[in-house]
């Protein structure tokens, strides 16, 4: 009698998530999470919920390295950065507007390209705007299209993609830039890439007193973030186990993103309960400061074990 070795990984089966899952390249989607609730001490009227699962997790981002797979197996080399990346608003284009006249050919592939082509992107009576930039549709809270700004997509990739091959390294321009000259990540990529692997929700609610207030949600970007096209990705990173081998946990390592999505008074509350946590798991014989761990932080610390 045939035993079916099929795992349930969330997806539809055959999608390419589900064939990532049962290859054994990622791990499935749904698992037990723990999280932290609050009130913002800077603001009785407004709720942080944190994915401590994912916050306490290993993860490191890959792109740039021969870990990172990308979701789409033919480019690889451009990690997530194949569809452009939508602009939030005004500030978010002149804080990129501010990167773009930084970078020199030495930092971006297609510097030169951009300046060949500077103040013609615009048709159809809409503005002018930067050759880095073009205009899309994107759905807003009412679920009706409208115009918007994203980055051009040059070759199959964000135009600040720099691929396999180019002197300064494979990768973004604007996070290379930007850890090379010591300068705020927060404020040199557009809002939608610094946040990654970050996802921010946010809703306002009604309590039982008929007060209203807003609840801020921290938790994994993972595939079903994208959307319905996230099940179509080759690959993704967030539950593939190769990308949790870092040393420091999240919450230490994104603590700029961490404190501009909630605020440095609830990151203070934060940091302290995770410290806690370190505390309490130094002393107990498994050495984790969670009940329900990262499944892929988990995979990643047993292979280090047994190398």
């Amino acid at each position: 009698m045939l035993v079916s070795t099929h795992i349930a990984s969330g997806y539809p089966e055959g999608t390419p998530a589900d064939l990532s899952v049962q290859s054994g390249r990622e791990l499935p989607a749904d698992y037990p999470r723990e999280w932290l609730e609050f009130l913002d001490p800077a603001d009785p009227e407004h709720i942080i919920s944190l994915d401590l699962t994912w916050l306490l997790s290993s993860y490191r981002c890959r792109f740039g390295t021969e870990s990172c797979l990308g979701i789409d197996a033919g480019a690889r080399d451009v990690g997530c950065c194949g569809h452009g990346a939508f602009l939030t608003d005004e500030d978010d284009r002149s804080r990129l507007r501010e990167m773009a006249e930084r970078l020199g050919p030495e930092d971006w592939q297609h510097w030169g390209r951009c300046h060949e082509q500077a103040g013609t992107r615009g048709s159809g009576g809409q503005e002018r705007v930067e050759p880095w930039l073009e205009w899309d549709e994107l759905e807003n809270d009412e679920g009706e299209m409208e115009p918007a700004l994203k980055t051009v997509v040059v070759d199959g990739a964000c135009i600040f993609a720099n691929r396999a091959g180019f002197p300064a390294g494979t990768g973004c321009a604007l996070h290379a830039y930007a850890l090379k000259h010591g300068l705020s990540i927060v404020d040199s990529k557009p809002e939608v890439c610094w946040q990654l692997p970050l996802r921010r929700l946010e809703e306002w609610e009604v309590r039982p007193d008929g007060v209203e207030q807003l609840r801020t949600t921290i938790t994994e970007y993972n595939r079903r973030g994208w959307g319905n096209g996230g099940e179509d990705f080759d690959w993704y990173c967030t539950t593939d186990p190769t990308c949790h081998a870092g040393a420091d946990p999240l919450w230490r390592t994104h603590k700029e993103e961490l404190e501009e999505l909630i605020g440095a008074p609830a990151y203070e509350v934060l940091a302290q309960h995770c410290e806690q946590r370190e505390k309490l798991a130094a002393l107990s014989p498994s050495g984790l400061p969670l009940i329900a761990i990262h499944p892929a932080t988990l995979e990643q610390r047993r292979r280090e074990s047994q190398a």
